[in-house]
């Protein structure tokens, strides 16, 4: 069962670290580097962080390493991002 979806994700964001207006948030956003959507990695920060509190999920450092919305979500939703070795 996930935890956290794509449009929680986003909304998360934007609630929280702003949005980026030139950026379409409701597209097919999965794997397009966090950088380019508008967020670094203090937002990711700030995420990782309401996630923790309000969802009540516990997230370890690849959370904060993740590159991409898939990954992001990957890690909370309790999987694993593959390592530069296996990618």
């Amino acid at each position: 069962m996930s935890v956290l979806d794509l449009p929680t994700l986003t909304r998360i964001l934007r609630e929280n670290a702003g949005v980026d207006e030139s950026v379409d948030l409701s597209g097919d956003i999965l794997d397009i580097p966090f950088p380019e959507l508008g967020y670094d990695s203090l937002a990711l920060l700030q995420a990782i962080g309401v996630i923790q509190r309000d969802l009540g999920v516990a997230l370890d450092d690849d959370a904060a390493s993740a590159e991409t919305p898939r990954e992001f979500l990957t890690v909370v939703n309790g999987g694993e991002l593959p390592s530069a070795g296996n990618a």
